[in-house]
């Protein structure tokens, strides 16, 4: 699927809707450079998921954990990540395989441990169709099994 969006509210207003759709062990992937909205789609989902308290990007953290909504949410940010060992000092594979709502910012950077299935959420600017214009695509992963 394949969205247009204009401006930071729908861009906002599209992580919404991936929040309210999340399930239970629902993992998100997103792609796109620096400044490109990855934070705001993540703000998005965290307010879809019920969550009230402000979400800001983990990059000193890699992750932070959000209890209050309808499903527990873990925010990664592995921008500044060195080694994916790292991960398993987080506690990774517990919230990656657990009950809750994964969001990864910079995903291509762990790729090699991502999950069989996943949703992955690129986005893109286009400067000719305007400052605030992102194209953002979703699509379902699948391992071939």
């Amino acid at each position: 699927m394949i969205i247009e969006s204009n401006s930071r509210e729908e861009t906002y207003k599209v992580g919404i809707q991936l929040g309210k759709d999340a399930v239970s062990g629902q993992v998100y992937c997103i792609y796109g450079d620096l400044g490109v909205g990855k934070t705001i789609i993540s703000q998005g989902v965290a307010a879809g998921l019920g969550i009230t308290e402000v979400v800001n990007s983990p990059t000193f953290t890699i992750v932070k954990e959000y209890d209050e909504g309808r499903l527990p949410l873990y925010h990664f940010d592995v921008y500044r990540i060195g080694d994916v060992d790292e991960m398993d000092e987080v506690g990774y594979n517990e919230m990656i395989y657990g009950e809750g709502v994964c969001l990864i910012e910079w995903a291509n950077l762990i790729e090699e441990i991502l999950p069989d299935d996943y949703t992955r959420i690129d986005i893109e600017k286009d400067l000719n169709k305007g400052l605030d214009y992102r194209r953002i695509t979703i699509e379902e992963r699948h391992a071939h099994r």
